[in-house]
């Protein structure tokens, strides 16, 4: 009997490591098919200046220009839509923690961020469009920025909460032993313990902030010029693609795949940036 209950859970172990074998085949063989797309349709057709060009009169015919509004606009979008989504979303994930760490109510909230976070970017999008018509905005990059702050609020605020949570239960009783409040532990014992993951966070709602097409698409509008102000529409690398590639010229197909490539470049950047910072502060956690 005993000999069957080996055999079965060698059985187990068998397939499911062959199932996780199989898992990350699939993942790395996709991932390294998109990569190889990218690369071998846009390098050909990148260059310095696609990058260092706004757009010039029909360059989505095929003349000359390039994607350096695109470029600014969608680190405009980014930049300030995570920022305005940072000072919500620390705060509300270390009152989660240090406040309400088991009740009710933190349950509701986190729940609630777990239902935002799985919501299309594109019903962001048209709820974004909906205020703008109701204020009588029209389309610009503080629209857009509000939308990409609603997008990415629920993911820094839960990837911020999961990590906060990690934080040792000994070091915030020593702390508060000590004398210290809640908010003093929280701003010097747990922010500082947790300040990798929490930068990790940061990034990766960047990251999906700058290659985010649908909730920009009615909100910051499009141009061929760099924005000057917040009140003006301002384009972005995603919709730069999409209009790109909808064209039926071949060489501005080719485009697509270059400023394809270029949003890539940055989105990696952004995520060996994440874990050389991480990797950098880890010297403020107690171990």
């Amino acid at each position: 009997m005993k000999t069957r209950r080996i055999a079965k859970r060698h059985v187990e172990e068998g397939i499911f490591k062959v199932l996780m074998i199989g898992s990350f085949a699939l993942i790395s063989a996709s991932l390294g098919f998109i990569l190889l797309t990218v690369i071998v349709r846009g390098l050909p057709a990148l260059n310095l200046a696609m990058l260092t060009q706004t757009p010039k009169g029909g360059y989505y015919l095929g003349k000359e220009g390039g994607i350096l509004n695109a470029i600014i606009g969608s680190l405009y979008l980014a930049g300030g839509g995570t920022l305005l989504a940072l000072l919500f979303s620390l705060p509300l994930a270390l009152f989660l923690k240090v406040y309400t760490t088991h009740s009710l109510w933190s349950d509701t909230v986190r729940l609630a961020l777990d239902v935002l976070w799985g919501i299309p970017s594109i019903v962001f999008g048209a709820f974004g469009f909906t205020i703008m018509l109701a204020l009588n905005m029209r389309a610009s990059l503080l629209a857009g920025i509000i939308v990409l702050a609603l997008l990415e609020l629920p993911i820094m605020t839960r990837a911020m909460d999961e990590v906060i949570r990690m934080t040792p239960f000994d070091l915030e009783q020593a702390s508060l032993a000590l004398g210290a409040t809640r908010l003093e532990t929280a701003i010097h014992v747990v922010l500082r313990q947790m300040l990798p993951g929490i930068v990790t966070a940061i990034l990766l709602a960047f990251g999906r902030g700058i290659g985010d097409a649908a909730s920009v698409l009615f909100t910051a509008g499009y141009t061929d010029r760099i924005p000057t102000s917040l009140m003006r529409p301002a384009a972005s690398l995603p919709l730069a693609i999409f209009f790109q590639l909808s064209t039926p010229f071949p060489e501005v197909q080719r485009r697509a795949y270059a400023a394809a490539l270029v949003l890539t470049l940055i989105v990696l950047t952004i995520s060996l940036g994440s874990r050389w910072i991480s990797g950098r502060l880890s010297k403020y956690v107690v171990k």
